[in-house]
């Protein structure tokens, strides 16, 4: 081969190199603009959604709070600040039964989701109302099968008490500190509204309290 052509062969590998680099730095430029463009559209989608989800959040919030000043349809409220919470080893004459607060035992009736088949103590029941209990109670106006229903919803309820009350004027009554709710049959949805909204709840004069190691029987 000639100076001539061996010179030719030479300058032709390098254009086509040259022309491979080229093409080489073009096809890097997209890709990097398109992982710029699939980021920029992947972080847009995920501020978006963040904010989307934020808002649903303070939302709920919102609803969550809103729900908890509004008081159950039907309940019969007392002034929470006129209820004595002093311990007394004596006797207590209760305005309501079952009562919803006042002076009582220094002792609590353990309220751990604890079903009692028997007639509890009413003051040692309003020292668990005091931490934030919700009391359960049922008369034999309510049906053997609401009554299993109701120890059912009991038992898997943490802050919560169940017993029989046989002078009690409804079928099933709840009873939180200051606040009282009596219906009829435990499919009764305002029962799982009182429950939401007073098993520790605002009215709590001891929120945090144990309902554990307290009274087991009457």
């Amino acid at each position: 081969m000639s100076k001539t052509s061996k010179k030719a062969t030479s300058e032709a590998r390098k254009a086509r190199i040259e022309e491979m680099r080229r093409a080489e730095r073009a096809r890097e430029r997209r890709n990097r603009f398109l992982t710029i463009g699939v980021s920029t559209v992947i972080v847009a989608g995920l501020v978006g959604w963040g904010g989307y989800a934020l808002n649903s959040a303070n939302e709920k919030k919102e609803q969550e709070a809103a729900a908890a000043k509004e008081p159950v349809r039907g309940e019969k409220s007392w002034d929470a600040k006129k209820l004595g919470r002093n311990h007394v080893t004596s006797a207590v004459s209760y305005p309501m039964t079952p009562p919803v607060g006042g002076d009582h035992d220094q002792a609590w009736m353990t309220c751990d989701g604890t079903v009692y088949t028997k007639a509890v103590a009413k003051k040692n029941a309003v020292h668990s109302l005091e931490h934030g209990a919700v009391w359960v109670t049922y008369s034999d106006k309510a049906s053997d099968a609401d009554v299993k229903k109701l120890a059912a919803k009991v038992s898997g309820t943490p802050y919560t008490l169940m017993s029989p009350e046989k002078d009690q004027a409804g079928a099933i009554m709840l009873s939180a500190w200051g606040r009282q709710l009596s219906v009829t049959s435990v499919s009764d949805p305002r029962v799982e509204q009182f429950l939401a909204k007073y098993v520790q709840g605002a009215q709590t004069p001891e929120p945090g309290a144990a309902c554990s190691g307290g009274l087991t029987g009457a």
